[in-house]
């Protein structure tokens, strides 16, 4: 971690949570960031779902729910970018507080509730975007939605033609019912109309499904099945978990989802499930626990083609990026292999 970096998280650290995250993307806006020159390899390469990255590190949804400063974080060495959750109507999510900090467990709890500008103030900031940095969204429900499923069709007919895959966020814990989603039969309604309002954009862009790590194997295994028989690309495992297991801060109690590192091992199985339920058929996105190359190499080794980042930010920095995209690089080597691809899955048996 840079110098400059620790004291700006020495800084930032002095604001309640979700205040500190606020002036963290305004510095981005405006330009105040690390410089950072992202590190290159042609192993690190890999294609997804019909993406071209650069490299398999990408920001997690959540950071930048509304676009704000995806341009400056497009050059501090992501290989794609993720931002929202994003629903049709502005919504101000549930009540403060909603972000705390478990530095003893490098953890983290939210219930945020999908608060966000709304898909025209969000679709205003993307126009600006001119990055080569592959770039999605995070569709949300509005909380008080008549018809959820119609909203997520509203956000992607609203900004789908200025991103590259979209994700439909069904497994977020923070709002009420949304997980019910998750069952084959209003899936298959989810998924019938998301593909009617794609076909529908200038372009073709990859769908993928953000799932919760709280599913138990039979329920994982049949909406795999679902999700084969449909025309979704890829999945996104896994969402933060409602589990409370082992942790030791004081704010263990609070409601919300769980993500940083009591995730990790949890969302690699998941991982490994999707992997063998599928026979590696569907693209995965690994997400939970990841601070390190090692991470996010056990997850690729199980399954995944590319990993997603966040928690592990706001405790370490944006130098993270870097280091783990390195650290990737020396672990393939140490393995003997030449590219990224062929480790994905390679040691998928481990986690199950």
């Amino acid at each position: 971690m840079k110098f400059s970096e620790k004291i700006g998280l020495k800084i930032l650290n002095n604001f309640d949570p979700e205040t500190a995250h606020n002036i963290a993307l305004k510095a981005l806006k405006f330009g105040f960031s690390p410089r950072i020159k992202p590190y290159q390899s042609d192993k690190l390469h890999i294609s997804l779902a019909g993406l071209k990255l650069k490299n398999p590190v990408g920001l997690a949804a959540g950071f930048d729910k509304n676009a704000e400063s995806c341009g400056r974080l497009s050059k501090l060495g992501f290989g794609f970018l993720e931002i929202g959750a994003v629903t049709p109507i502005a919504q101000k999510g549930n009540a403060k507080p909603r972000l705390f900090r478990l530095y003893e467990d490098n953890a983290i709890i939210n219930r945020f509730g999908f608060n966000n500008n709304g898909s025209e103030a969000v679709n205003k900031e993307l126009m600006g975007y001119n990055s080569l940095t592959p770039i999605g969204i995070n569709l949300g429900a509005n909380k008080n939605s008549i018809d959820r499923i119609a909203d997520y069709s509203k956000v992607l007919s609203t900004c789908g033609d200025l991103v590259d895959f979209a994700t439909l966020n069904i497994s977020s814990p923070n709002t009420e019912k949304l997980r019910e989603l998750q069952k084959p039969a209003e899936l298959m309604k989810l998924v019938s109309q998301i593909e009617d309002s794609r076909s529908k954009l200038k372009k073709y862009i990859p769908i993928f499904i953000k799932i919760s790590p709280d599913l138990k194997d039979d329920e994982l295994e049949l909406l795999i099945k679902t999700i084969l028989q449909s025309g979704i690309d890829g999945l996104i495992a896994t969402n933060t978990t409602l589990s409370r297991r082992d942790l030791k801060s004081s704010f263990s109690k609070e409601s919300g989802g769980l993500s940083g590192e009591p995730l990790k091992n949890k969302s690699t199985r998941v991982i490994a499930k999707i992997s063998n339920f599928s026979d590696g058929k569907l693209p995965i996105i690994g997400v939970g626990g990841i601070s390190s190359a090692r991470d996010a190499y056990e997850k690729i080794c199980a399954g995944a083609s590319a990993i997603q980042i966040y928690t592990t930010i706001i405790y370490k920095g944006f130098s993270v990026i870097n280091e783990i995209s390195e650290g990737l690089d020396k672990l393939l080597i140490t393995d003997g292999q030449n590219k990224l691809s062929h480790a994905v899955g390679s040691k998928r048996s481990e986690w199950l």
